[in-house]
């Protein structure tokens, strides 16, 4: 097996401690199935051109120019040397500037895992902060220039090494006041909730990344295999319509403590209904002739 290579390669740094590490890609989506752009004519794979907006001729890539729009149709324009200009010098250091709780930073913020492994020497100063963040349960705060920015990382301990996370900028997080903002301001009580606590109970669990299968990924895998050897290929069975169901009735259903609200009736009730409304039938014209003699005989 081929040992993974590095996605960057510097130092760790906090206070005057300073130790070699390599950077990995911890989650990749390189493994998953990717289609080509093909010609359906020719069977020849296509190939992306680039042309100008307005004239339609193509742009060969020594004319191709970056270009920011100020206003519609306006742009300023950036020369490759102006934009290289514009990135921040690297000195190759992860500087760590504090020890956080892990739990402080928001979920929101995580951006892409990598994992942090000592790199040839510095393996004592690398099992030192491992371990001494696992004691204290903390997490490091640590920034540098990868890939062309500026970046900050919460770094943890993970397994026999470090798991590094870059962050979102504080800008890109979009804000969930807004996203909530017309989210009904509505008070959950009583029987409702201790039934959804009750329900939340019985389904605690713990995390197992194997069980859980990309259905998409292998249902492609499946056409393609499919299509390869000639077979029928598979039909998508359409999902059952959701039923709607009032909630606190569902809740009940959920925790095992009532029948459905609409439960059908068994064939012994069924039948049990029949003979009652023969039964009622059958003595309706006895009530009507009793009654005619009694007239008669008052009259």
């Amino acid at each position: 097996m081929v040992a993974p290579r590095a996605n960057w390669k510097g130092f760790i740094k906090f206070g005057e401690v300073a130790f070699p590490v390599a950077l990995y890609t911890a989650a990749s989506t390189s493994e998953r199935i990717a289609f080509h752009t093909l010609n359906r004519k020719t069977g020849n794979r296509v190939r992306r051109e680039f042309v100008d907006g307005e004239t339609g001729d193509p742009v060969e890539r020594e004319d191709q120019v970056k270009g920011f729009e100020i206003e519609d149709g306006r742009y300023v324009v950036l020369e490759p040397e102006e934009v290289a200009a514009a990135i921040p010098e690297s000195d190759k250091t992860l500087k760590v500037e504090a020890f956080i709780p892990f739990e402080e930073v928001d979920d929101v913020y995580f951006d892409k895992p990598y994992y942090l492994a000592p790199d040839k020497m510095g393996s004592d100063a690398f099992k030192l902060l491992r371990d001494g963040m696992e004691k204290a349960k903390v997490a490091a705060i640590a920034r540098a220039v990868l890939f062309r920015r500026l970046r900050t990382l919460l770094i943890r301990p993970h397994g026999k090494g470090l798991v590094g996370s870059t962050l979102n900028f504080d800008y890109e997080v979009r804000s969930s006041e807004k996203a909530f903002e017309e989210m009904p301001d509505l008070k959950i009580e009583g029987e409702m909730l201790e039934l959804a606590k009750h329900i939340i109970n019985t389904k605690k669990g713990e995390f197992d990344p194997k069980q859980f299968d990309d259905r998409y990924e292998a249902a492609v895998a499946e056409l393609v295999k499919a299509k390869i050897e000639g077979r029928a290929l598979p039909k998508k069975k359409a999902p059952p319509a959701p039923k709607r169901s009032d909630l606190l009735q569902a809740l009940r259903e959920s925790a095992g403590m009532a029948a459905p609200a609409k439960a059908k009736r068994t064939a012994a009730n069924a039948n049990a209904g029949k003979n009652r409304q023969k039964a009622t039938r059958a003595s309706a014209p006895k009530s009507r002739s009793s009654g005619g003699a009694h007239q008669r005989r008052a009259g």
